[in-house]
């Protein structure tokens, strides 16, 4: 740890504060003081943008909350590390995930040191020590500042505050216990007067006060505080004081000699005990025990289980907090089987019993357990008589949190359906274990009780076939391995269908796996297979149909519309589209889907769904949606990829001819971009979903769309090298096209299917796909089609090695280009005649034309073409052993391409420079070049990657100057 990190120093006891040495620093705002406030209070652990937003406004954030917290971490970035540059790496705030974690060294955070304090107080008293441990209370409680999280705002710090100042109660009882024990009653007397003022409802104080009253001769005084306490908990709460106080009472009554306590001294005479406090005697000697039984077979869940068991301090210690787990995750993912399986597994150490309780926060009635009806469960569980709970739910509450007042319970809230459903049932002071579990993100539970989030996934496949062999017995599985793989993957890995499928085939021991596999697909992608049979509550459907009707009308709406789109995920924009809504509104109803764990965001503002609830999804779109409304939606959706990827297209291939598009349906807003960097990384992060839409535009009825949308990826996919997208989308537009006799997507699409040929090196098919798209452009009279087809067929010829028909289809691209002052064209036709002459060793002339091109690509902007002609002038001047030169172009050429994107581009000048350095006899620059080279070439599955990495093989184990040819250069199309 260096010196900067041991001169941190953080303060939450009292106002938020931070401090470098002794200076101490501006932590901003009260939000952002909040912010600080939740990244301290997580102890090191990471905190979502989400969970900070909650902290901060709860659930009406602004539309900007998430910029405005990342721009208060900044700032706190800023303050506690003013030394660290804009390159330097944050070491106290750092990012992790969709997040922040601040490192706080050891000692660095005043609740630490009051912790820590406190139970090395607790031990010492143990151990016979109170001086000692008096010594450490008074230390501990003088290090408060104030309120804790004073003037801090947002739902957390109000909950934490509270927390918080009941453990500085705990702590103040047991410092007064130790004060008395310690003989100096008389000292905390006026103290105990202001405490049981401020806190009439604490018992612990009253008692606290009539023993130091008693001790101090004062009998009838002590009495008195009695009398006064029983009546308010009487008025208040409608209950007797406990028997803690009433034994304290009826001892004072007798004179009893044993609360004569001597001060402890380190010698005989040994004092009295002390009067230990403890809970309510619970009526008939209570324990409950109400967990549901565990499931024998359970399986799997071995990180998770790790995960939540880490929550809880070694066996042998209580919890210092009360330890809250939220277990969130879709129907039927096995949240409250895990949960009811840790429960039996920490049983133990909670010997004042489990409670449990199913708050129907999903039930098939569609009745919801209110929080007053949970607590009077509990109460009774906990054995207080009927008569003695009272009426309000406040007042149960208070009743239900004195009841576990030092006590080491379990309490279980199983399918909560919020956060206000929960709150009431939390006890409220250390040492009990809270369990729940519900299909929404619990985010104010996590946010402002500091409950620690698990959200559940798919089993693993070693899982899922681990639960199915416990259910089936280990030879069934062995025996029929391809049907169990089978089945894993038709039931997506969740349990519920899992368990479902597994129930079937154990009640038919003699079926094969394979005849369960065939009713699997006999289902035809519907939920009719994983019914559990006379119980609802394992049937697939039903199970998700609760989840389901609980969302608003809106994102109802929404999530069975997203069974319609084909992609791997859908982001919020396209959401927007896909229902007709604005984008603000379809993200807050993405939120609601989230929350309800019908929807996982598995990247911020990416979303996915679970197999079987895409499957639900489409069962009720298509029994909720009329055909017409849906076909608007994919068309919707569609056009919003079309048009965005044509927002995307100028910036990616400037100056090349636009595509016609038809105008967007209502509703549908595409996104706009403002760089060449954006464009290209919209095109990559949507690019299964640019597959897949060109897939089904041409299986929905949209042949325009389908030819379209790779028309304007075309150099997307050239400058990723992405071949097998290209080829597949390309070849579907272009049927598409035909299929509808569309004679000018004929055309467009025989030119991009020509292009993608081209880069994949099939020049026979690409040369005989350009003759077709000439005729056709040809045949349509679009001149400016027949001109690229004429010029791209020059590229063509020349790769093949076709060169003097390269030189004449060149040519004639050249003189059109400059009949019609074509200079975008001209540039890009000099730029291939000087590689077809370099081919032909005329370097002259090559150079010739190769400098001509640079001057007229420099004046047009196109960097493009400009990287591939320096490319080629270092491979001129390597063929005539100019090796400086040669590398001198060969850099420049790799800088143009990395500068523009060219990932394709980068990857060739690379190989090409290990060939120079070879040429050299420098065999580490060619080396580490071809490394560079290979590594790109493989990110891409590129087949010039095969030769690179035959060049190493070759380098490693041949002698220096043997090489291959190099990699067919990137072709520079019009």
């Amino acid at each position: 740890m260096n010196a900067y990190e041991d001169s941190v120093r953080f303060a939450v006891l009292g106002p938020v504060r931070a401090w470098r040495g002794e200076r101490e620093v501006d932590v901003g705002s009260p939000q952002q003081r909040a912010v600080l406030a939740a990244l301290l209070l997580r102890r090191g652990r990471p905190v979502t943008l989400g969970e900070l937003i909650d902290a901060v406004w709860g659930e009406d954030p602004p539309a900007a909350a998430v910029s405005v917290v990342r721009t208060y971490v900044s700032r706190l970035r800023k303050g506690l590390e003013p030394e660290r540059g804009a390159a330097g790496s944050p070491r106290t705030v750092v990012s992790v995930g969709d997040g922040y974690l601040l490192r706080t060294p050891e000692g660095a955070l005043d609740l630490g040191v009051f912790e820590r304090r406190v139970a090395e107080a607790r031990k010492l008293r143990a151990a016979g020590d109170p001086s000692a441990a008096a010594d450490l209370l008074h230390a501990a409680l003088g290090g408060w500042q104030g309120a804790a999280l004073a003037g801090v705002p947002g739902p957390l710090a109000g909950s934490e505050a509270s927390r918080l100042e009941e453990q500085r109660l705990d702590a103040l009882e047991l410092r007064v216990d130790v004060d008395v024990e310690l003989g100096r009653h008389g000292e905390v007397i006026a103290e105990l007067v202001s405490l049981t003022g401020k806190y009439p409802l604490r018992e612990q104080l009253c008692r606290q006060l009539m023993l130091a009253l008693y001790r101090s001769g004062r009998q009838a005084e002590a009495l008195a505080v009695y009398r006064g306490t029983r009546g308010t908990l009487v008025a208040e709460l409608g209950i007797e004081p406990g028997a803690p106080l009433k034994d304290l009472h009826d001892r004072i009554l007798a004179a009893d000699a044993s609360l004569d306590g001597r001060p402890a001294r380190s010698s005989p005479p040994e004092p009295a005990p002390p009067v230990k406090p403890a809970p309510p005697v619970l009526a008939h000697a209570a324990i409950p025990a109400q967990l549901p039984a565990d499931l024998p077979t359970f399986a799997g869940r071995s990180a998770e289980l790790d995960r939540v068991r880490a929550l809880l301090p070694v066996a042998g210690s209580a919890p210092t907090t009360v330890v809250i787990g939220a277990i969130g995750g879709m129907a039927g993912i096995g949240k409250t089987t895990l949960a009811v399986h840790w429960a039996h597994e920490m049983a133990h150490r909670f010997p004042d019993g489990q409670l449990y309780v199913n708050l129907r926060g999903f039930d098939p009635t569609g009745v919801l357990m209110a929080p007053d009806d949970a607590i009077r469960t509990f109460l009774d569980a906990l054995g207080v008589p009927p008569m003695r709970i009272p009426a309000s739910l406040d007042a149960q509450a208070a009743l239900y949190r004195s009841m576990l007042a030092r006590r080491r319970v379990l309490v279980l809230l199983d399918n909560a359906r919020d956060t206000e459903q929960v709150r009431p049932l939390l006890p409220g002071s250390p040492g009990c274990l809270v369990i729940v579990t519900s299909r929404n993100q619990l985010t104010g539970l996590v946010a402002a009780e500091g409950a620690f989030p698990l959200t559940l996934d798919q089993l693993s496949p070693a899982e899922a076939y681990d639960l199915l062999a416990r259910r089936l017995g280990t030879g069934r599985p062995a025996a029929e391995p391809r049907a169990v793989d089978e089945i894993i993957t038709r039931c997506a890995r969740l349990p519920l269908a899992l368990s479902i499928v597994a129930a079937h085939a154990a009640a038919h021991p003699g079926f094969p796996l394979s005849a369960i596999v065939d009713e699997l697909r006999e289902s035809h992608g519907s939920l009719d297979a994983f019914t559990g049979g006379d119980d609802i509550a394992t049937d697939v459907r039903a199970v998700f149909s609760w989840s389901y009707k609980a969302l608003s009308a809106p994102a109802a709406r929404l999530f069975h519309l997203l069974s319609l789109h084909s992609g791997p995920d859908i982001s919020a924009p396209a959401a927007a589209a896909l229902a007709g809504l604005p984008p603000r509104e379809a993200r807050g109803l993405l939120v609601e889907l989230t929350r309800a764990h019908l929807l996982t965001e598995h990247f911020p503002g990416r979303y996915t769904l679970h197999d079987l609830l895409r499957v639900y999804a489409a069962e009720r779109v298509q029994a909720e949606e009329a055909p017409k409304e849906r076909d608007l939606a994919l068309e919707r959706l569609l056009s919003w990829y079309l048009h965005t990827a044509d927002a995307a297209y100028p910036h990616i291939t400037p100056r090349r001819r636009r595509i016609p598009l038809d105008p967007l349906p209502p509703l549908c807003r595409p996104r706009e971009f403002t760089t060449h960097d954006e464009a290209l990384g919209w095109c990559e992060t949507e690019r299964g979903n640019l597959v897949s839409a060109v897939h089904q535009a041409a299986a929905s009825g949209l042949p325009g769309i389908a030819w379209q949308l790779p028309a304007v990826l075309w150099g997307f996919f050239y400058l990723r090298s992405h071949m097998h997208d290209w080829l597949d989308t390309a070849g579907v537009g272009l049927a598409a096209a035909r299929a509808s006799h569309d004679r000018e997507g004929e055309a467009q699409g025989l030119a991009d299917r020509a292009a993608a040929l081209r880069s994949s090196g099939r020049f026979d098919e690409t040369i005989e796909h350009l003759h077709q798209a000439m005729a056709a452009c040809t045949a349509l009279g679009d001149d400016d089609g027949t001109e690229s087809a004429v010029a791209n067929l020059g590229d063509a010829y020349l790769q093949s090695g076709q060169l003097d028909e390269a030189v004449r289809y060149i040519r004639r691209g050249l003189a059109s280009d400059r009949a019609v002052g074509g200079a975008w064209g001209e540039g890009i036709a000099l730029s291939n005649l000087g590689d077809a002459y370099q081919r032909l060793g005329r370097f002259d002339e090559a150079v010739e034309f190769l400098d001509q091109a640079l001057a007229v690509l420099r004046t047009n902007g196109n960097r493009w073409v400009e990287g591939v002609t320096l490319d080629i002038l270092g491979t001129v001047h390597r063929r005539l052993r100019h090796h400086e030169a040669a590398v001198v172009y060969y850099r420049q050429a790799l800088a143009t391409h990395r500068d523009i994107g060219n990932r394709w581009g980068e990857g060739h000048s690379l190989s090409n420079l290990g060939d120079v350095h070879l040429d050299a006899d420098e065999p580490e620059a060619a080396r580490d070049s071809w490394r560079q080279a290979l590594a790109i070439f493989a990110e891409f599955d590129h087949p010039d990657a095969e030769k690179v990495r035959a060049r190493l093989g070759r380098l490693e184990g041949g002698p220096p100057g043997a090489r291959a040819q190099g990699p067919a250069e990137p072709g520079r199309t019009a």
